[in-house]
């Protein structure tokens, strides 16, 4: 059955076409649609004999399938680049011991970055791992790569490493997919006890040969079985095709070479597909070249490459991210002393950062092929760092004594699309220059616009509950030093201004224990670390466990809107809700922190103003480690309520309403006129987005702000809070006070109904109020 698939999608169909058994991970764009994708497809009968889920955490996920692998089921885990971070304590040991049945480590890497804390390069982790990686250029590829990943790492029992980057995974194309799958029969002896598996220092020492041999097999197979070695492709162009057009003649043999991976194949690809064209049109030679798309960048297929750069003077290298592909030819070079030069990220030649596109690339191959052409010598930051020959009097000779730093730029000017002509050489800015045609036709159309691009910075959501936590807490702090630190997820945008409410953000969870070194080192401040419920499990508890240990002086607010909001709203172990299905009782947060040992902990709901105020108050003036839940659902949860109103006769446009939680829903408009506002204009509502939860009627002094007080009634009352036992080792029920059960529902409903997850009975608890009922 053919189907238009985003790449995720299509590499959830591949694994399960391939027996995949067990699907694990943790959610992390650009990654999370592939589990998503097994889960419904299981959901709908299609995905047979599989079991998915996701985990705590991306270490939990691995190491639950590094067991079912043990016992010869395939298995399947995938991460975000950053989360490979969390898993990598046990992918280092599990490459060591080795695994049963295939294990495959799908993890997307973001260039910009897009949406993630860093721009770090899985095939250098790969290499640290000494685990195998395949990096596909194309969704179409990358299906294919997912079948031979299995196949490879059950033929060497390692782990392999599915790389691909955010426009892959993204990318949308058709797919002939199978209408049912089913898991790889598992074998009957099951799992088989054997000394292996247990990683003492004498088995690691043996791992670690056998890890080094099967390196050594496996660049081989990529450049010579055809199932891997397809993945390596080397084809020439330029000269004559390129040329005919023009009717100028070829030279007999490439002297130049193109080497690409991953994504930037298919734009070096494009690139040259343009620059042929357009020098076709002007009647320019492209000079005869050969091409290297590398698809398996670890171990580096040497045999390959070297066939690849017998009889070429100079190479270029795109790729995103680190310079590896880069590093692996200049070791090439090095090691069978070839007159080689190799440019790249190291040299200016390709983008040391971020993203490559074809117009980028189309410029830089321009400059490329001119240089070359003219035989025109190193540049200054080149020679000797790139030049890795054998002989360089020789090769300095050949190419001569003149320096023209063609490749010279500095790191700001490296990332434009199409270098303007003026940074080209006069040597090369003839009428056949290559560069200038780049620079001049492609790239440079009509549509293009050269004006500064509006601000549009991200923001949190219209009625997102998130606003009113960041609020109350800063208002609670009034006139006390503090440091906020923050965390991964959508609250990070509480840094923004007019919130201003997050001073730090690392890593997930490392909010939760900065604040404890701060509170340590300063402790005249009051230290707050803002979590979510999804991160909270993910990545807190540890840090929660050290502040009680040590006894600091922190505050944790914990934003709880019963979902993994990021990253597209998923369920975690405070939903009770998993991917198979199944509906569970959720593991509840205060209870986790009250066995920690947490001794305050009190709730609110952020939509009231007063009664998070209150709570937050409570929380900070507590000395020792306490906690605040701010629990109300996610928009994404719940329907919106009506939007609130702003009253042309009250409005004194002020912009407080917009000052103080810089809602996107609050607009304000200079040239509305009302009694009170004068000339100065007046505030106004977009129905649009406003979710009605009524946080800005609290603030508005002058009562200008009219409709309903957000969800779950919320009213100016005394917060609930959690009294757990004293005695943290008795045993038996632990008695609840609750001073507010009208907003307090997990602690009312959850317990009462362990069926319910906590966006249910949040939307139950919604309508019943909205209909006027009492609870």
């Amino acid at each position: 059955m053919k189907q238009l698939l985003m790449g995720n999608e299509a590499f959830a169909h591949a694994a399960l076409e391939a027996g995949v058994n067990v699907v694990a991970g943790y959610p992390g764009t650009p990654s999370s649609e592939l589990v998503e994708t097994v889960a419904k497809l299981h959901g709908a009968g299609a995905a047979r004999d599989v079991h998915v889920e996701w985990s705590t955490n991306e270490k939990a996920a691995l190491e639950m399938l590094a067991g079912a692998s043990y016992c010869g089921a395939r298995v399947l885990f995938t991460c975000k680049q950053v989360g490979l971070n969390v898993a990598s304590d046990a992918l280092m040991s599990l490459n060591y011991v080795g695994v049963g049945g295939g294990c495959v480590l799908f993890v997307a890497d973001d260039p910009g970055p897009i949406s993630s804390q860093t721009e770090q390069d899985t095939r250098r982790f790969g290499a640290f791992a000494k685990v195998p990686v395949l990096d596909p250029a194309t969704p179409e590829q990358g299906f294919a790569m997912m079948g031979a990943a299995f196949d490879l790492s059950e033929r060497y029992h390692t782990p392999v490493i599915v790389r691909p980057t955010t426009r892959i995974n993204h990318a949308s194309t058709f797919f002939e997919v199978a209408d049912e799958t089913h898991g790889r029969p598992l074998p009957a002896e099951g799992f088989q006890k054997d000394p292996k598996w247990v990683i003492f220092p004498k088995r690691a020492f043996e791992g670690h040969g056998e890890i080094n041999r099967r390196l050594a097999q496996i660049a081989w197979d990529y450049a010579y079985d055809p199932a891997l070695a397809q993945f390596n492709e080397v084809l020439e162009g330029g000269g004559e095709g390129a040329a005919a057009a023009a009717s100028v003649a070829p030279s007999e043999a490439p002297t130049v070479g193109i080497v690409a991976g991953g994504v930037s194949v298919a734009y070096a690809r494009e690139a040259l597909a343009l620059l042929e064209r357009e020098a076709a049109r002007a009647g320019i030679s492209v000079p005869r070249y050969r091409f290297f798309a590398v698809g398996t960048p670890y171990p580096f297929p040497v045999e390959t490459a070297a066939a690849f750069a017998e009889g070429l003077s100079d190479v270029i290298v795109f790729e995103e991210l680190d310079s590896v592909l880069e590093e692996e030819m200049q070791k090439l070079a090095g090691v069978r002393h070839l007159l080689l030069r190799v440019h790249g990220k190291l040299t200016g030649a390709a983008n040391d950062r971020g993203e490559n596109t074809a117009e980028n690339i189309a410029g830089r191959l321009g400059r490329f092929f001119d240089r070359t052409r003219a035989a025109l010598p190193i540049p200054p930051h080149e020679d000797g760092g790139t030049s890795t020959c054998s002989n360089k009097s020789s090769l300095s000779e050949k190419m001569g004594s003149e320096v023209y730093p063609i490749f010279s730029e500095s790191a700001e000017s490296a990332r434009e699309e199409v270098p303007p002509s003026s940074r080209y050489s006069s040597e090369v800015e003839g009428t056949d220059s290559l560069a200038a045609l780049a620079a001049r036709t492609i790239g440079g159309g009509t549509l293009s616009y050269d004006g500064p691009l509006p601000v549009r910075p991200p923001v949190l959501c219209a009625g997102c509950p998130h606003r009113g936590s960041f609020y109350a807490v800063k208002q609670a702090l009034k006139g006390r030093e503090a440091v906020l630190c923050g965390d991964i997820g959508c609250y990070t945008l509480g840094n923004a201004k007019p919130l201003d409410a997050v001073d730090t953000c690392l890593c997930m969870g490392a909010g939760i224990t900065m604040a404890q070194g701060f509170s340590v080192v300063e402790p005249h401040k009051k230290s707050v670390a803002f979590v979510g419920d999804s991160t909270f499990f993910a990545s807190a508890l540890t840090g929660i466990a050290n502040a009680v240990y040590n006894g600091h002086d922190v505050t944790f607010a914990i934003l709880d809107n019963a979902t993994t909001a990021m990253t597209g709203s998923q369920p975690h172990p405070g939903t009770g809700v998993t991917l198979m299905g199944e509906k569970r009782r959720p593991i509840v947060i205060e209870e986790v922190l009250h066995g920690l040992g947490v001794q305050h902990i009190g709730f609110a709901n952020p939509h009231s103003v007063e009664m998070s105020v209150a709570a937050a108050r409570a929380a900070i003036d507590y000395d020792g480690p306490a906690a605040i839940i701010f629990r109300a659902p996610c928009i994404q949860l719940k329907k919106p309520a009506e939007p609130v109103r702003i009253s042309v006769e009250l409005c004194t446009g002020c912009k407080k309403c917009i000052t103080s939680i810089g809602c996107p829903g609050i607009g304000f408009d200079e040239g509305r006129r009302g009694p009170k506002s004068g000339e100065r204009g007046q505030a106004f509502v977009d129905a649009s987005l406003c979710d009605g939860c009524g946080l800005c009627t609290q603030l508005c002094p002058f009562g200008a702000i009219e409709g309903a007080v957000g969800f779950g009634g919320a009213v100016a009352v005394e917060p609930a809070r959690y009294a757990p036992n004293p005695e943290p080792f008795q045993t038996g029920e632990i008695p609840v006070v609750l001073a507010d059960e009208r907003n307090d529902f997990q602690e009312t409903e959850l317990r009462g109904e362990p069926d319910q997850t906590p966006g249910e009975v949040l939307g139950a608890a919604e309508g019943s109020l909205e209909e006027g009922g009492a609870r």
